[in-house]
């Protein structure tokens, strides 16, 4: 039989990373708490004590918080945390559910499907002019429309293991050509499967995807160490499109039908602006190359090889 002490450290393990990385990211200026006679600080980030002022609780307790070596904080001290840090939505959810770890699962997870209803509407969009696509469990891309494979990558065309945005933005050469800001879109990108990995700490494929990252690629062992987490609502990205050049596009993520786990993405431009007629190319070339039969090219993907 395991020791219930060392199970309980192991299941506060990651809660305890977040707090250590978070009150490293947060100076005594952000915490209002700039005054001179704090004395010189060997690093830039809060002080145990100083986060346990804040927030209310005593250090010892804290402490034993950060070395993972309590799971009974309560909502109301966690919420008290989640203030002094200065977490945003996604982060105070996100300690919460790191605090009240779901029991794990016993059986594997079903694989996801999209629903034949969200199918339409990516035909939908299509008509419409606007990329759009699906992402599911671990950032894997369950769907995309025609127009968001112009414009990023078809995924579909793509072996099944490839087809996850972090495998695209990671081990695929074209994703650092494509995205203007690449490092943001990646720093982004690993926040988002933060953010799972704590929502579905016992996934077997979440696990293997992040180890098999973490071995090929030095930039995502650098963002995942940073402990973030992001959750995407609404936005903008840079693209550099080797057809119609410099574009910037509007995002917004919609959760469609009752999957929590799925994330609708409805990509747009600014009305009148170069990049809607950039985009509008895009859509025109692809048009055109299906009814004159001319196979588009395809980026090979982050594990395929270029057939000759």
């Amino acid at each position: 039989m395991r020791d219930s002490g060392k199970m309980d450290r192991e299941h506060s393990a990651p809660m305890a990373e977040f707090l250590r990385s978070a009150r490293a990211r947060l100076t005594p200026e952000q915490a209002g708490l700039d005054d001179p006679s704090l004395g010189r600080r060997r690093v830039s980030g809060l002080r145990r004590e100083e986060l346990a002022r804040l927030a209310g609780v005593s250090v010892d307790y804290y402490t034993r918080l950060e070395q993972g070596r309590s799971r009974s904080a309560s909502a109301e001290v966690l919420d008290a945390l989640a203030t002094a840090l200065h977490l945003d939505d996604a982060e105070r959810t996100h300690l919460h559910t790191l605090a009240r770890p779901q029991p794990a699962r016993r059986r594997r997870p079903r694989p996801q499907r999209v629903h034949p209803a969200t199918l339409d509407l990516l035909e939908t969009l299509q008509q419409a002019g606007r990329p759009a696509f699906v992402l599911g469990r671990r950032l894997d891309v369950l769907a995309n429309n025609p127009l968001a494979g112009r414009l990023i990558i078809d995924f579909r065309a793509l072996p099944a293991a490839d087809r996850n945005q972090a495998r695209f933005v990671f081990l695929d050469p074209h994703a650092r050509e494509l995205y203007r800001d690449w490092a943001h879109v990646a720093a982004d990108t690993a926040a988002m499967l933060r953010l799972d990995a704590g929502r579905h700490p016992d996934d077997p494929a979440l696990g293997a995807l992040v180890g098999d990252l973490s071995i090929r690629s030095a930039e995502f062992r650098r963002f995942w160490s940073d402990n973030k987490v992001h959750r995407r609502t609404t936005g903008t990205k840079s693209y550099h499109h080797p057809l119609v050049g410099d574009l910037t596009i509007t995002y917004q993520a919609l959760t469609p039908g009752d999957d929590a786990d799925q994330t609708l993405f409805v990509y747009g431009t600014e009305p009148g602006s170069p990049s809607e007629t950039a985009l509008r190319l895009l859509a025109q070339w692809g048009s055109a190359s299906a009814d004159a039969g001319t196979p588009q090219k395809q980026t090979t993907g982050p594990g395929s090889r270029r057939s000759k």
